[in-house]
């Protein structure tokens, strides 16, 4: 695993759970507004971490953590992404992971094989301006992100869907069509945009709380619970 961070509590990335997070190397997409270039962008990758250390930080954990999110980058461009969160399960935890969405097969296995407690979802923005949105001019990406969606809305597991928003990326339209799409589904949350310093591209401009509001009563007319965060 190309693992290069590790945060070693929070209280916020896993929903209930007293948690670490253990951040993985690369993505496929370009979303302008990512706030881990470090992660994203190959000339601006760091150092790894040796996966003995964060397995030993796990296991000096058990009984201490609840669970572990893994998130990137893309963590399902790990090859060896299944073999490290057995390991991870043997200690114990509930496994968390976020993801684009652009790996339908390998969340299905991951599922399927019972080795994922919680999975966390981006939606950037409407279908019609994903590619734009994500970075990337690959037909087939979108058409794996709808599988995913597709896979996750079939399941059992707990999950979320989210949508990360500023003026230049989503408008109240867009909203409207991810509602749509997400239909059926019991949660969803709104992120207002806030810049880490660590951009892949340029500085985005915030919505005002009122406009997340707004953004937020449309598509509770499809999904169950919408939620803002960051505000």
């Amino acid at each position: 695993m190309k693992i290069s961070g590790l945060q070693k509590l929070t209280l916020l990335d896993y929903p209930g759970k007293l948690a670490c997070t253990i951040f993985t190397t690369g993505c496929n997409f370009r979303c302008p507004f990512c706030q881990n270039a470090s992660l994203v962008l190959p000339e601006a990758e760091s150092d790894h971490m040796d996966e003995e250390e964060v397995l030993s930080f796990l296991k000096k954990r058990e009984g201490v953590l609840d669970g572990v999110c893994i998130t990137g980058g893309e963590p399902c461009l790990q090859s060896d992404l299944e073999d490290f969160i057995k390991k991870v399960r043997s200690f114990g935890f509930s496994v968390k992971l976020d993801t684009n969405g652009s790996f339908p097969e390998k969340l299905s296995s991951l599922l399927e094989k019972g080795l994922l407690d919680y999975v966390a979802m981006d939606i950037k923005t409407s279908k019609e301006k994903y590619l734009e949105v994500s970075g990337v001019k690959n037909e087939k990406m979108l058409e794996n992100v709808i599988k995913s969606v597709e896979i996750l809305k079939n399941s059992s597991v707990l999950h979320e869907f989210r949508t990360t928003t500023a003026k230049e990326l989503q408008t109240e339209e867009d909203f409207r069509k991810i509602g749509e799409w997400l239909k059926g589904e019991k949660k969803y949350f709104i992120q207002q945009y806030v810049s880490s310093g660590d951009l892949v591209g340029e500085e985005k401009t915030p919505y005002e709380k009122e406009d997340l509001e707004k953004f937020a009563n449309l598509v509770r007319n499809f999904v169950e619970n919408v939620e803002i965060r960051g505000i």
